[in-house]
């Protein structure tokens, strides 16, 4: 049995996170957790965003499963996610994009992976106040952070049968930083001859997008672009609520839901926990338990497809739990 750290978050946090844990259960998921309460919330009640406790948890795991977390706005505190990622390196952001037949959009072919790098670019935060009307943010963009996320995603195209990587950047204007990563792209390249390559400029990659996603398949790039458009392509899809996330680093793992704590609905019982649910499914294919995946991913799909107990984000009017019960009635 796997032991990993949950992170139950703030507002819908806790609520996604029960529903999730309860369908890991009845699928006999081979896990064992160790629960913690972190973010704005905690910060309010114990005078910490993260209690020491679930940094110890997540280092002795090196799986973490973590809900939508709040960072107080105005007291100067990072990002959480951030912190997370930087702290333990996780460089690497995949967020697979795929339509569902049962969900309706006018993109039914849409079937991509953002490869977004995590540590660096305008994300460290190095701000500089020049004078009282100029700021300056530093970007940065290192030869190593590049060539690990670049041949992470060729590796995943050669593993998963995937065609095509797409390099996106804006090297037309930042012709250093952007420079250095589109170049670190075409000689990893190189190495992967039998994988499809191509680059395109980051604003023209926002128009394909929303014409053709189609003829995406694999996108890596810097942790700014790669923010905005997996975004993107989870509106092509449905929404945040269908889009699941890994982070990757060389020890440790984290999977994630990307939307907010959406704190308009926390206790309403509506929030959708499919986001959650598939990166808890990514999270048992990263430790090897394929099958276990597959079963709670194909109950979903028979749910979605039913369409009778779906959350108002995808158009019903069911509760979350009662979502939950009916993808726990398909794995019975």
């Amino acid at each position: 049995m796997k032991t990993i750290t949950v992170f139950k978050g703030d507002g819908i946090g806790p609520e996604i996170t029960d529903a999730v844990i309860a369908i890991l259960q009845q699928a006999h998921a081979d896990l064992d957790y160790e629960f913690f309460n972190v973010g704005a919330a905690e910060y309010e009640r114990n005078g910490a965003l993260i209690p020491d406790a679930a940094f110890a948890s997540f280092e002795k795991t090196r799986l973490l499963l973590k809900s939508p977390i709040t960072t107080p706005i105005g007291k100067g505190f990072r990002s959480l996610n951030v912190t997370l990622r930087n702290k333990y390196d996780l460089y690497a952001n995949i967020r697979p994009a795929k339509a569902n037949a049962a969900v309706k959009t006018p993109f039914p072919n849409v079937d991509i992976v953002t490869f977004r790098e995590n540590t660096e670019d305008l994300y460290v935060g190095v701000e500089q106040a020049i004078d009282a009307d100029t700021i300056h943010a530093t970007k940065i963009i290192t030869r190593k952070a590049s060539e690990r996320i670049i041949r992470d995603a060729f590796a995943y195209a050669v593993k998963n049968g995937r065609k095509k990587v797409t390099c996106v950047h804006k090297a037309n204007i930042l012709k250093m930083s952007d420079g250095l990563f589109l170049s670190v792209f075409h000689d990893i390249a190189k190495e992967f001859p039998a994988v499809e390559s191509d680059d395109k400029i980051v604003d023209n990659v926002c128009m394909q997008l929303v014409m053709r996603p189609e003829t995406f398949d694999i996108i890596v790039t810097p942790n700014l672009y790669g923010d905005i458009i997996s975004d993107l392509t989870s509106g092509l899809i449905g929404g945040l609520g269908l889009l699941p996330s890994m982070n990757l680093g060389k020890d440790y793992a984290m999977f994630e839901a990307v939307h907010g704590s959406a704190p308009d609905i926390a206790g309403k019982h509506i929030a959708n926990p499919t986001a959650l649910l598939w990166s808890a499914c990514m999270l048992l294919d990263h430790i090897g338990d394929t099958e276990t995946a597959a079963r709670i991913r194909r109950a979903v799909d028979t749910v979605l497809s039913a369409g009778m107990t779906l959350t108002p984000d995808l158009g019903g009017k069911a509760t979350t739990e009662e979502y939950c019960r009916s993808i726990i009635d398909v794995l019975q």
